[in-house]
Protein backbone atom coordinates (compact mmCIF):
# COMPACT_ATOMS: atom_id res chain seq x y z
CA UNK A 1 0.00 0.00 0.00
CA UNK A 2 2.73 2.16 0.26
CA UNK A 3 3.61 2.28 -3.05
CA UNK A 4 0.19 3.96 -4.45
CA UNK A 5 1.00 6.39 -1.47
CA UNK A 6 4.64 6.90 -2.43
CA UNK A 7 3.68 7.07 -6.51
CA UNK A 8 0.53 9.08 -5.82
CA UNK A 9 3.17 12.03 -3.41
CA UNK A 10 5.74 11.69 -6.65
CA UNK A 11 2.74 12.39 -8.93
CA UNK A 12 1.19 15.82 -6.86
CA UNK A 13 4.85 17.11 -6.86
CA UNK A 14 5.28 16.20 -10.88
CA UNK A 15 2.10 18.19 -11.37
CA UNK A 16 3.38 21.14 -8.95
CA UNK A 17 6.50 21.69 -9.99
CA UNK A 18 4.95 21.45 -14.08
CA UNK A 19 2.70 24.20 -12.85
CA UNK A 20 5.26 26.65 -11.31
CA UNK A 21 7.38 26.53 -14.25
CA UNK A 22 4.39 27.51 -16.54
CA UNK A 23 3.08 29.77 -14.56
CA UNK A 24 3.25 33.62 -16.02
CA UNK A 25 5.90 35.67 -15.70
CA UNK A 26 4.17 38.76 -14.03
CA UNK A 27 5.24 42.49 -15.85
CA UNK A 28 7.48 44.33 -13.87
CA UNK A 29 6.11 47.95 -12.31
CA UNK A 30 6.11 50.52 -14.21
CA UNK A 31 7.53 53.44 -13.12
CA UNK A 32 4.34 55.88 -15.35
CA UNK A 33 1.34 55.36 -14.51
CA UNK A 34 0.07 52.65 -17.02
CA UNK A 35 -3.38 54.63 -18.39
CA UNK A 36 -2.81 55.80 -21.50
CA UNK A 37 -4.46 59.20 -20.63
CA UNK A 38 -2.70 59.71 -16.90
CA UNK A 39 1.10 59.84 -17.65
CA UNK A 40 1.79 60.75 -14.07
CA UNK A 41 4.23 58.63 -12.20
CA UNK A 42 2.92 55.76 -10.15
CA UNK A 43 2.45 55.08 -6.44
CA UNK A 44 5.34 52.94 -4.59
CA UNK A 45 4.81 49.20 -5.29
CA UNK A 46 1.94 49.78 -8.04
CA UNK A 47 1.76 50.62 -11.79
CA UNK A 48 -1.14 53.33 -11.55
CA UNK A 49 -0.94 56.54 -9.84
CA UNK A 50 -4.74 55.86 -8.17
CA UNK A 51 -7.55 53.40 -7.76
CA UNK A 52 -9.82 55.14 -10.34
CA UNK A 53 -6.87 55.15 -13.38
CA UNK A 54 -6.48 50.93 -12.34
CA UNK A 55 -9.99 50.92 -13.20
CA UNK A 56 -10.24 52.85 -16.20
CA UNK A 57 -7.23 50.48 -17.46
CA UNK A 58 -8.77 47.39 -16.73
CA UNK A 59 -12.37 48.50 -18.30
CA UNK A 60 -10.04 49.62 -21.40
CA UNK A 61 -8.43 46.05 -21.32
CA UNK A 62 -11.74 44.18 -20.97
CA UNK A 63 -13.27 46.12 -23.77
CA UNK A 64 -10.71 45.57 -26.11
CA UNK A 65 -10.29 41.97 -25.36
CA UNK A 66 -14.00 41.58 -25.90
CA UNK A 67 -14.65 43.74 -29.21
CA UNK A 68 -15.78 42.00 -32.08
CA UNK A 69 -15.56 43.16 -35.46
CA UNK A 70 -18.68 43.61 -37.45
Amino acid sequence: MCDEIDAASDLEILNTEIALANRPIPAPRSPVCLNADCGEPSLDGASYCSKECCEDHARELWAAKNRRAA
